[in-house]
């Protein structure tokens, strides 16, 4: 006879089984959809690409990306377009691109004065194939420059961006945008944002399903992706709150109209997410850790990589149950060195991974 603990054990046990098992067949369902997609005549497989993020997907983030597999296309950080005709390809860190990059987008803040035929056609001399402008970054500093969200809610000034833009670009060309204000009139004037992107030449629609003011904290609005595919002839891909194939099946209804979807702070958290989409795979954390780290020393000088560390550290620790452990110890360390130490020293606990970490407020 097995004792009420037993019971309770099992009980648990059963629980857990069932919970994996419902998790791998919404997987399975999930894997059915974005396994390909056509931009520009162009077949991206499989339809699942990493968003741009701010301070992370720079060259090194791309680099370890890229030799996990399994992700369709990556998108640079946002980098300012005038600044590029004073970059050297080489050796920047955020502009370099290895030869195991399958397909990078160069993402770029714009501006109305822009020199864009010096800008696109230095970006064509070095290789670059796929050009995306974005219109909605929401950031003080990006408004004031009268780019980002400032730039989309200027009908005028977008339309001359996206015209020119695409007369001194005959590669693909890509517009990221959000909802826009929260406003009662959004729709329409969203509309009226895709009719010039249409016009202009675009060649896919990205979006992030949140208003300008909106931060992470609040929810993605998904279930307007049918109505905007529904209202454009540009493909649609979708991005927001998108962490794997559990929640592609869970929004698998509102995500269906969009030809591929986009993952950005679950990526960095997990930068084999895409490798594993269809497969199990075993992953050793600490030596991940290590490879970025080291990647990011390779590409950065000591102080920019230090910081660069810190930061990645700060997303990577979310697959803890007591990341906050490693947080707190890597964002007090004094040196790369010492970093690296309290980093070690963490992982040879073996602290106990999550099967979904959470990003809300990191």
């Amino acid at each position: 006879m097995q004792s009420r603990g037993g019971d309770r054990v099992s009980r648990i046990a059963h629980r857990f089984e069932r919970a994996d098992l419902q998790r791998r067949r919404a997987c399975s369902k999930s894997n059915i959809l974005f396994k390909e997609c056509s931009i520009a005549n162009r077949s991206f497989t499989p339809a699942r690409f990493c968003a741009p993020v701010a301070g992370y997907t720079h060259s090194a983030f791309r680099r370890l990306l890229a030799e996990f597999g399994g992700c369709g296309a990556v998108w640079t950080e946002m980098l300012a377009a005038r600044q590029i005709l004073h970059e050297n390809f080489d050796k920047s860190p955020w502009l370099r691109r290895r030869h195991n990059e399958r397909n990078v987008f160069y993402q770029l803040m714009v501006r109305a004065g822009d020199p864009f035929d010096r800008i696109l056609g230095r970006l064509a001399e070095h290789g670059v194939e796929a050009v995306d402008l974005n219109f909605a970054c929401d950031a003080p500093e990006i408004r004031a420059c009268l780019a980002g969200s400032a730039l989309f809610n200027d009908l005028n000034a977008l339309k001359s961006v996206a015209d020119r833009c695409r007369r001194h670009w005959t590669g693909i060309l890509t517009a990221k945008v959000r909802l826009g204000d929260d406003a009662p009139d959004w729709q329409k004037k969203f509309l009226e944002r895709i009719r010039v992107f249409e016009d202009s030449g675009v060649d896919a629609l990205i979006v992030h399903t949140r208003f300008f003011r909106e931060k992470f904290k609040r929810r993605a609005r998904h279930e307007f992706i049918p109505w905007i595919a529904a209202n454009t002839r540009l493909p649609v891909i979708a991005n927001g709150d998108i962490g794997g194939p559990e929640d592609v099946s869970a929004m698998a209804d509102n995500l269906r109209p969009a030809c591929a979807i986009m993952i950005g702070r679950h990526a960095i958290v997990r930068p084999w997410l895409f490798a594993a989409w269809d497969n199990t795979m075993q992953i050793d954390h600490g030596a991940v850790w290590h490879r970025m780290s080291n990647y990011i020393e390779e590409d950065f000088p000591p102080e920019v990589a230090f910081r660069r560390i810190q930061m990645f550290t700060k997303y990577f620790a979310a697959n803890y149950a007591f990341g906050h452990v490693l947080r707190t110890a890597v964002s007090n360390a004094r040196s790369i060195a010492e970093v690296r130490e309290r980093a070690t020293a963490f992982f040879a606990a073996r602290s106990k991974v999550v099967t979904r970490p959470v990003v809300a407020g990191v």
